[in-house]
Formats: C-alpha cells, structure tokens, sequence
C-alpha cells in the first residue's frame, strides 16, 4: 500500500512533502536508561510484590511486574493518565524498557490491577521505600534529619475522603511527605479536614523503630514547620533520644520575651535604611509542658515593619546556625515536593477508590526515586542538580527509530543530539563491560 503523502506549503523554491513510512519512531527512547537503573535496584519488581493477583495464572497474559513497570515508566516520561496507555502500549521504546516485545496492557487491565490495592499493599510499598534508603548507605550516617511536610492537591469530583479546606479555599486531599535529604520515605494521602500533623506522630515513632534496627547509633533530627508543633511530639522525641528542630507560631507570651532585643534590631534599621534581622534564643515553657525547652527568635526588621519568627529546638546552639542553617534547611524539601506534584503527577487522584489514589501517590514517588538512583550516575555533570522535569526533557524524551528483529533491537538517534556525548557516557556507567 502507497504511503498518504502530505504537502505543506514550499520553502523557497523546494517542495515539503511528508508520509508514514518512517518505521517505528519513538519519543521516549531514553526510557531504556530508566529500565538499566531499575535491574540495578529491582525497585518496579520490589513494588510488584506488594500486591496481590487473583487472576488465573494460565489466562494472565501481562504479568503484575510488568504493569507496575509501565505505569511507573509511563509517570517518568510524562504520561500521566491510564488513558495514555492506550497508544502508548504500542511504543517500541516502552515495550523494550519494561521487557516485552508485544502490545502491552491497556487502561482497563491497568485499572483493574489499581483497584485491587489494600491498606496490607501500601504500608509494605512504604517499607520497600525505608529498605531502599537503607541500601543506599554503605555505612550507617552519624545524623540523619527527617523532614516533614504537608501540601494539597485539588479534588475535583466525588473522590472520596473529599473535604474543603478553609486555607487552600478549595477541595482537596492534604497529603503528607517525609524526606531525609533527596531520599523519599512517606508519601500519605490524607484527607484535609485535620491538621498538618496528623498522623505525623504515628509515623514518626514507625520510621525511628525501623532505622534504629539498621543504624542504633545514628543520631536522629525530627524537622517540621509550625503546623507539626505539639506538644505530644516532642514529648515523644524528648523520651527516644531524638533531637528535633520545629516551628512554633507567635503569641504574646513569645512576642513578650523578644521586646528588647526586637526594639533594638528596630533602632539598628531605622539607623541603617536597610532589613535588619537577628537571632535570639532563649528558655520558654508553654502551659501545657511540664519543662521549659530552648527557643530561637528570628527577629527582622524591614520596610513593612517587624516579623519575628520561632523555632523551637532540642539542640542548645548558637541561634543562627539553629535557624538560618539547620531549620531554614527544609526548604529545599519544597523543591521535591514540587517534583512530585509538578512533574510525577502525584496529584492525580481521580479514583473513586481511596487505596487506588493513594497508589498512584507511591507511582509517583517510585518514579521520583527511579531519577534520584539515575541522577546518582550523572555527579560532577551538568545534569547532577536537574529538576525530574528538566531530566526527562533532556535525557528521556528523546527521539529515535526502532528497528526490531529477532536477533536485536536498534535504537537509531539523531547525530545532531545535544547530549549525545553525555548519554554515551552515562550508558558506559550503567552498562558496565
């Protein structure tokens, strides 16, 4: 059969003209480096064994682990619907990446295997997270700081759990994440009718019992902003030898202790012209503690008056490297948060099943993980501090022809490749000999 031709306008004197006879060409060849990462640490396969399959096995024609390796391939290259799948299934580069040489599953049978998630599957897909951190160490960290945070995603629906939060001003799930540095260890759907500690002590108490099994003597760094201060907490720290550096909001008590300090940071202001911030530590105690523990003031001073800031910390240190080094510290978790939200498409819940929604919160944070164990191969390189985003535009999302056979598969790219050099490389990394 003769190719449809396609004639476009001419440029110059030259006719443009284009058909469908190019052969399988692909936009997400840099898939099969996902794929290298992935044999090196088993995580698709790991993650396939959370859940259960009733299927008959003699009629099963796509096995769990080769699903769970398309959905996650898929959420890394930008795919972030079931729906995709249904062309995406016949993608050569896909195909390779997962391990098969034929159509893959579509968006029924992927939907199927989503609903049958439980409560057993996602706290063992947790635990394969907290084991995979562990495994990253070749010897045990003498601090560690666990960063917890909370964010929204919007719910648009009649998903449930479905609530309205007053501070978002919209409907929304209020998830909550836990990170030590790059590594992810809690992704938790949560609903937003409670607030950002929910939850947070439990968890807490499960991540400290699991790490000291592996690292005893590894010191502990519990680090929140003000929507994890109570009491409970760190009470809690405060009896299991875990040190803990958390926001708390300003009362009049707080803004009583800091009137001195914070008159004379706005006398050194109106003298300067210029923002003026210190730092001011100091013992308090709440009613409801049965000791007083150390409080930092950040006290600043600028052109739209004062903002005083609190910490509370079990660590006694000097008041700026407390703040400005360590508490300040958790911003950057902001950044993966983002990657999750942002890039990974951790907030597509649009389930009508609880279980399935949170699923897709882990997708996106095996797929996140997946970059993070890639981005470990591309040190002292420009790729090293990339954004998941900026990684898949410039190391997945690129193009080529596949020409499969029985004997090989060959991935044709394009000499005019940016990063062609950068990719050879990194390839000779994963791909030893």
């Amino acid at each position: 059969m003769v190719p449809e031709k396609l004639t476009f306008s001419p440029l110059a004197r030259r006719q443009i003209e284009a058909d469908f006879s190019g052969g399988h060409i692909t936009s997400d060849v840099g898939l099969l480096l996902l794929r290298e990462v992935d044999q090196q640490h088993r995580l698709t396969r790991r993650l396939a064994s959370v859940l259960q399959d009733p299927r008959t096995p003699e009629m099963v024609r796509h096995k769990l682990d080769t699903m769970v390796r398309q959905r996650v391939f898929g959420v890394a290259a930008g795919y972030e619907d079931l729906n995709d799948h249904e062309a995406l299934r016949f993608d050569q580069a896909l195909q390779t990446a997962v391990g098969q040489d034929n159509d893959l599953a579509g968006k029924s049978t992927l939907c199927r295997m989503e609903q049958r998630v439980d409560r057993q599957a996602m706290v063992k897909a947790h635990e394969l997270l907290w084991h995979h951190f562990i495994e990253q160490h070749d010897e045990p960290p003498k601090e560690i700081v666990l960063d917890f945070d909370g964010t929204d995603i919007p719910v648009h629906g009649e998903q449930p759990g479905k609530f309205f939060n007053g501070y978002y001003d919209h409907h929304c799930y209020f998830p909550l994440y836990v990170f030590c540095g790059r590594h992810l260890l809690v992704s938790y759907l949560r609903t937003s009718n409670r607030s950002d500690s929910r939850h947070s002590w439990a968890i807490l108490a499960l991540l400290v019992r699991f790490i000291r099994q592996y690292w005893p003597d590894t010191r502990i760094v519990f680090r929140g902003d003000s929507g994890f201060y109570r009491p409970r907490i760190l009470s809690w720290c405060d009896h299991n030898d875990v040190d803990y550096i958390v926001g708390i909001s300003k009362n009049s008590r707080l803004l009583k202790e800091v009137d001195v300090p914070m008159m004379l940071v706005r006398t050194t202001q109106w003298q300067v012209k210029e923002k003026v911030a210190e730092t001011f530590r100091f013992q308090y105690q709440a009613k409801s503690w049965k000791y007083p523990r150390w409080v930092v003031a950040r006290l600043e001073e600028g052109e739209l008056g004062s903002n005083p800031r609190f910490i509370i910390s079990s660590r006694y240190d000097d008041g700026f490297k407390l703040y400005y080094e360590q508490y300040c510290a958790r911003g950057d978790m902001e950044n993966r948060i983002k990657d999750q939200q942002l890039s990974l498409f951790a907030d597509r819940t649009s389930s009508t099943h609880w279980w399935t929604n949170q699923w897709r919160l882990i997708l996106s944070g095996f797929a996140y993980t997946l970059f993070e164990r890639l981005r470990s191969h591309l040190r002292k390189t420009p790729f090293e501090r990339m954004s998941a985003s900026t990684l898949r535009l410039k190391l997945i999302k690129v193009g080529a022809v596949i020409i499969r056979n029985t004997r090989r598969v060959r991935v044709l790219m394009s000499d005019t490749y940016p990063y062609k050099d950068e990719l050879s490389d990194l390839v000779r990394r994963l791909v030893p000999g």
